[in-house]
């Protein structure tokens, strides 16, 4: 992640522009994300936020403001289109997930850790608010707001039993290997469910989690009404029924 804002916002294009694809994609089913280097992610390189954001485009104060609005949107967006995905994103983290990593953490659905894993929401060290997500999806991930208010106003560092005990990771494995075997038999447990099921309980904890209950449970009956007729329900009681493994059943794409 540490790369030139030209190319992180390049980056952020290509990251809408893939789970956009993955939302219309009926041959996938779940999405997997890890990092590919030593670390998960790391740090913003201070040199581009000197050059592009305190130094902005724009005749005045006007025009100035609504550029740097227009890119922080479009970094929004990035994570964002994460959390819209209909499809579950499993996410596996190594070594070190600093700033944007949270952002992006936060926006995925199921969160997995190795053992020397941590955490940090860096952005007060550099005199910033974090501003793509982090401020308004933790406090909904981390249980403890004292906790969520304590990591970003003082940037300490959150190791990975510590993530695991607030809810922000949900299981921690010995090494990266283990943890990715363990996101991809995840990934294949919910994958072999009922698309219609899976996709649908995914909206609806996302919409319940920003609604009151009675919202969230209007919003459910009004989407049940017409996925309670697919033949995913049939397909899996049955299956049920004859003690056979949800693998074993064969959905249709959705």
């Amino acid at each position: 992640m540490k790369v030139m804002n030209s190319e992180l916002l390049s980056s952020c294009s290509e990251m809408v522009d893939c789970f956009n694809e993955i939302a219309m994609n009926s041959d996938c089913r779940v999405v997997v994300l890890s990092g590919a280097g030593k670390f998960f992610t790391a740090g913003i390189d201070l040199t581009d936020v000197a050059s592009d954001v305190l130094s902005p485009e724009g005749d005045d104060a006007a025009r100035i403001s609504w550029n740097i609005r227009k890119k922080l949107f479009k970094f929004q967006e990035a994570f964002s289109v994460i959390e819209r995905c209909p499809k579950p994103v499993v996410v596996a983290i190594h070594g070190a997930c600093i700033g944007g990593g949270v952002d992006l953490i936060s926006a995925c659905d199921i969160r997995m850790c190795t053992q020397d894993a941590w955490f940090q929401v860096k952005e007060v060290d550099i005199g910033l608010a974090a501003d793509v997500g982090t401020l308004q999806r933790l406090p909904k991930v981390i249980g403890s707001r004292s906790l969520v208010n304590e990591l970003a106003l003082t940037a300490r560092k959150m190791f990975a039993d510590e993530a695991k005990s607030s809810g922000l990771v949900s299981r921690v494995f010995a090494d990266k290997e283990a943890m990715m075997a363990g996101a991809l038999e995840m990934a294949g447990e919910i994958a072999a469910r009922s698309p219609v099921a899976v996709q649908g309980t995914k909206i609806n904890l996302i919409y319940s989690r920003d609604h009151s209950v009675t919202e969230g449970l209007d919003y459910m009956a009004t989407w049940n009404m017409s996925m309670l007729q697919t033949q995913d329900v049939m397909k899996s009681a049955q299956a049920a029924m004859e003690k056979k493994s949800p693998k074993s059943v064969v959905f249709s794409k959705f």
